[in-house]
């Protein structure tokens, strides 16, 4: 029998109800499917025995292309029944195939959706833009002592990062890499530090491109828009990418060289890949690759990580802060998470953070001075974890540590349980 709904869980609801209404009221036209030459019918089933909202579907083009081998990427919908559902074909990047976001789907229920394809014709498509993923730096300028001196910003599909660039050269607008949704923005340093830093965003729509521009680190103040909302420091921040050596976790500091690219950004899944160039371990180095992405709907960021070499663990972990709470749960499902609540953003309100791991590849929960860290065993030297965050001013945002429990423990339990797909 299902619990009864939390009021948290019914005014979610209503919102997802009506945010699913703007999305495909404002979304390209419908499209008959007597428009396309070809059509594949796709099952996907929702094991938990409660409902979920904003959940991505991916099928991978390799399976995609060995059953329909004439399909066309530039040329297809995806639709439920009458309603088109807003879909990008991902062609760089970890994940490339088709991609939506079913934004409800009911408990233990199996949702028919149709994928139609024109095998020649390139089929146009609008979507409302809910993620995106931008890198931006200077140009027409020069350093000087590694700061950056006079140039306008640009955005850039990839950048080999100069040998100057440090922290606070002023040469890489917000001084990283940026990817947000229509629930959160991030942004990590892309330098020595290599920390994750997390947007409040009190808008849906988005905002990075705003970011940045005016007097470099203005996005500490609050706006419009929202503010930065995370003191990082020397801690983990959020989600960052780290190794537990001799009691302390090592964030990717010392390399030969960096590399960033956004591979993805699009109406519902934004990523971008970053390489970090012969990371010094001590007593070895090694090339790490990072793939980094999020979809619509969600706070979740997808961290996918690879090591060239032998690499005796990934840590990551959550700044520690005096004025939140430190919560764990997940335990005898597939994933786990480290968490913690309280007024500890930068506007002095209350702010969630987490990152949910892998429960089979759990070394250890543990601390060092700055942050609390989860030790990961590599498989075959990758790991793959999420990590978010949850401001309260968000539209719709969480307001306490009991609803933002809530929230984690669904999250935990959907990521161990995903949907089935049948095609």
């Amino acid at each position: 029998m299902n619990k009864p709904a939390t009021c948290f869980q019914l005014l979610n609801f209503y919102i997802f109800l009506a945010l699913s209404f703007v999305l495909f009221s404002c979304g390209s036209p419908e499209k008959e499917l007597s428009e396309f030459s070809d059509t594949m019918d796709l099952e996907v089933f929702n094991p938990l025995d409660r409902e979920r909202s904003d959940v991505m579907v991916y099928l991978n083009e390799r399976d995609l292309l060995s059953k329909y081998p004439n399909f066309n990427a530039k040329g297809f919908v995806v639709k439920n029944g009458e309603m088109e559902i807003p879909s990008q074909y991902n062609d760089k990047g970890h994940e490339i195939g088709i991609v939506f976001v079913l934004p409800f789907i009911g408990p233990k229920e199996t949702m028919s959706i149709q994928i139609a394809y024109h095998s020649e014709n390139e089929i146009s498509r609008d979507y409302p833009k809910l993620t995106q993923a931008e890198l931006s730096h200077k140009v027409d300028g020069h350093f000087e002592n590694r700061v950056y001196m006079g140039g306008t910003f640009q955005n850039v599909d990839e950048l080999h990062v100069p040998a100057e660039h440090t922290d606070h050269s002023w040469f890489i607008r917000y001084e990283g890499p940026g990817w947000e949704s229509d629930k959160v923005g991030y942004r990590f340093y892309l330098d020595w530090r290599n920390g994750v830093d997390v947007f409040g965003k009190k808008v849906p729509e988005p905002i990075l491109q705003r970011v940045g521009h005016d007097n470099f680190d203005s996005y500490h103040d609050m706006s419009d828009w929202g503010m930065d909302v995370l003191k990082v420091g020397s801690s983990l921040g959020v989600g960052s990418i780290a190794t537990f050596i001799d009691g302390q976790a090592k964030r990717v500091d010392v390399t030969d060289s960096l590399y960033a690219a956004v591979r993805n950004n699009g109406p519902v899944y934004s990523s971008i890949e970053t390489k970090y160039y012969g990371w010094d371990l001590g007593d070895s180095k090694t090339t790490i690759t990072s793939n980094l992405s999020i979809h619509s709907g969600t706070r979740l960021s997808k961290q996918m990580l690879n090591s060239s070499g032998e690499i005796g663990n990934f840590a990551t972990g959550l700044i520690k802060d005096q004025k939140a709470e430190v919560m764990t749960g997940g335990e005898g499902l597939a994933f786990e998470y480290l968490a913690t609540y309280g007024p500890q953003s930068l506007a002095e309100d209350k702010l969630g953070i987490a990152v949910i791991y892998p429960s089979a590849q759990k070394m250890e929960l543990t601390q060092d001075k700055h942050s609390h860290v989860v030790v990961l065993k590599p498989e075959s030297n990758t790991i793959t974890y999420y990590f978010l965050a949850a401001w309260e001013q968000e539209k719709g945002g969480i307001q306490d540590k009991e609803s933002f429990k809530i929230y984690i423990d669904q999250v935990v339990e959907e990521l161990s349980n995903p949907l089935v797909l049948t095609f």
